[in-house]
């Protein structure tokens, strides 16, 4: 038997995200998220042709098309799988299928401080906003968000 999408996404999402910043979606989240026809999600560390296995998730995305726009919703990588180029791998391959969907610009937010910036910032994304105490149940917060944009 084969897990599905959502227990793949919250078998990393629940290591990945720090409880301190209340960033992490719950799983009823995830689930309505994909329920909509404008939600993506790709799926990385599972064997191609086998049964989808959550524990073998090693980093997701999941993101909304609309028009020619996407928005990043979520990007993890596994704590234990990360400073191998994973993270990089994942949001060239996150942008290759926005763009086969029609995508032509990329959006995403993240909270100040997040070490995820490099990340973003290296693969072409450059800061476009700032929503000011967006992040409320933040230890120590409210934190801002910081949104970003590139064209693809």
């Amino acid at each position: 038997m084969s897990d599905d999408p959502v227990d793949a996404i919250m078998a990393v999402m629940q290591t990945a995200f720090d409880s301190r910043f209340g960033e992490a979606w719950t799983r009823r989240q995830v689930a309505d998220a994909l329920l909509s026809p404008s939600t993506h999600f790709l799926l990385f560390g599972q064997a191609e042709g086998e049964p989808l296995r959550a524990a073998q998730t090693t980093g997701f995305t999941m993101s909304r098309h609309v028009a020619d726009e996407v928005e990043l919703l979520l990007i993890a990588v596994r704590p234990d799988c990360r400073g191998q180029g994973l993270g990089r791998s994942i949001m060239q391959q996150f942008l290759a299928d926005a763009y086969e969907r029609g995508a032509r610009k990329a959006f995403l937010e993240m909270r100040a401080g997040n070490p995820a910036e490099h990340l973003y910032r290296t693969c072409g994304f450059q800061q476009i906003g700032v929503r000011k105490g967006y992040y409320r149940g933040a230890v120590g917060g409210p934190i801002d968000a910081i949104t970003f944009g590139q064209t693809i």
